[in-house]
């Protein structure tokens, strides 16, 4: 039996499945509904993809809000990013939440559900989205690296010099280890990497908030206002837009429902999935929430108005040197690891689609193996290692040109609503039948313009903070 389902099975798996659903069916080596058997851990994948480097601009986005609201703000959206990152696990599955056909990404659960508009729209989206957050990893490692340096620098100077450094070499240096590990074949391999990109997530995070702590505790003062950062030192202008930044810096910093649902598709996890996803997101809210409230207030607190916006780059500390050396290149290695797993569905995407439209094209199907000393022989598909090593450097040219955060917070406006919000709610209402007019379909869509608004309002900071940038910036020069 099971040869028999594995010769209808076009390889790569989740690719082209001939293969019905088999009603729970599973094996030894194959799932319910015929792709092989699912191996990946979701601890890992989640942590890595929830808990990134947005954590260290929580405390410069409460300094433009202030003590009320930059909690409040904080807690709202783990909220709503815990409510939809709910209801996405429920659409996995296009029917009965155990038996039916699996949708092995967010867009096949789009199609599924909704079809028409909704997908080519989704698409759109989602990869500009996912293609704005490689950008963003891109520039964050390169500053840490550059970090790294500096605080030596500053270190074996005294302090007597500026040790200006350009961004350029480290940029390109990312690029290029992210070229080697595109060339995984398959996201459920990466697991040891996700593993690796959690816990230097937590090891990061965990030297900034104890910095953070020691300089309260160093000054006996707790900074700040309950207004945030005070006309004087901005102007009015100023503060509205550095408000609406702050928000898609905190909203930025909860939400992963883009890549869920692929999330999903290789966790380890018996029928229903939904099941456990929801624990898990339940559980992962909770730690985040609790760690980001503590990040933002403590470095509040510390820095007050003069926040930095990254803690660890910023240079709000100068001393000890070498465990900020530490946190940094615990950054960098963090986004090596999540940088994949943000971009694995974009390659995937392309690839699928390339090989179902042009089955008999050489450069979308042929191998070179290669051989590795003491491992097995890598099989290097053409279309792979052009598609993805394009794409790379791509990123890393866009990250060169412009390598400041405002454009990596537009890409992001863009996909919050559409991806966090309206997706999520517009499926899980065709999905339980839930009447138009009714007091849910009513809450829900509420939920969905309330986010829809915020998003507007962030991308209008956002695009305001980049017209200030080009102001000052000239291309390929001295970056710190």
């Amino acid at each position: 039996m099971e040869d028999q389902v594995a010769s209808k099975i076009q390889l790569p798996p989740h690719q082209v499945f001939d293969v019905p659903p088999r009603s729970g069916a599973a094996s030894e080596c194959f799932d319910d509904d015929g792709p092989f058997k699912r191996t990946g851990s979701v601890c890992a994948h989640v942590i890595t993809a929830v808990i990134a480097s947005g954590v260290l601009s929580l405390a410069w986005a409460t300094a433009q809000l202030g003590w009320v609201a930059g909690p409040t703000v904080m807690f709202l959206f783990s909220l709503v990013t815990y409510y939809t990152s709910t209801l996405l696990p429920a659409c996995y599955r296009s029917g009965d939440p155990i038996t039916e056909e699996r949708n092995y990404a967010y867009m096949d659960a789009v199609r599924s559900n909704l079809g028409g508009f909704h997908v080519k729209f989704c698409g759109w989206v989602q990869y500009l989205n996912l293609f704005g957050v490689a950008i963003g990893y891109t520039i964050a490692s390169a500053i840490s690296m550059m970090a790294i340096k500096r605080s030596n620098c500053y270190h074996e100077s005294g302090g007597k010099n500026p040790c200006h450094i350009n961004s350029n070499p480290y940029i390109i240096a990312f690029g290029i280890v992210e070229i080697i590990f595109s060339q995984i074949p398959d996201f459920d391999q990466l697991w040891w990497l996700a593993i690796v990109a959690a816990v230097m997530s937590f090891t990061y995070s965990s030297i900034g908030l104890g910095l953070g702590i020691a300089k309260v505790a160093e000054t006996g003062k707790i900074m700040g206002s309950l207004t945030g950062i005070s006309i004087g030192n901005v102007t009015q202008t100023q503060k509205i837009w550095r408000s609406f930044q702050a928000l898609g810096d905190i909203a930025f910093a909860y939400p992963y429902s883009l890549i869920l649902v692929k999330i999903q598709d290789i966790i380890r996890s018996k029928p229903s999935e939904s099941k456990t996803m929801k624990k898990v997101s339940m559980i992962s809210m909770a730690v985040t929430t609790i760690f980001y409230m503590l990040y933002g207030c403590i470095g509040y607190a510390a820095f007050g108005d003069l926040s930095p916006e990254n803690l660890l780059t910023g240079f709000g500390f100068y001393n000890p040197f070498w465990l900020l050396d530490i946190a940094n290149a615990a950054i960098v290695i963090h986004h090596v690891g999540a940088y994949q797993v943000y971009c694995r569905p974009l390659f995937a995407f392309l690839e699928e689609q390339a090989a179902e439209r042009f089955p008999t094209c050489e450069f979308f199907t042929k191998e070179i193996k290669i051989p590795i000393p003491g491992f097995h022989s890598y099989n290097l598909k053409l279309l792979r290692f052009v598609w993805r090593t394009l794409f790379v450097i791509t990123t890393t040219i866009i990250s060169i040109l412009f390598p400041f955060k405002g454009v990596v917070l537009v890409f992001k406006a863009l996909g919050f609503w559409p991806l966090t919000v309206y997706f999520p709610v517009e499926m899980y209402i065709r999905q339980k039948n839930i009447p138009k007019w009714s007091t849910r379909w009513l809450c829900l869509q509420i939920l969905s313009i309330a986010c829809l608004i915020v998003t507007i309002a962030i991308a209008a900071g956002s695009i305001a903070g980049v017209v200030l940038d080009l102001k000052s910036y000239k291309p390929f020069s001295t970056s710190y």
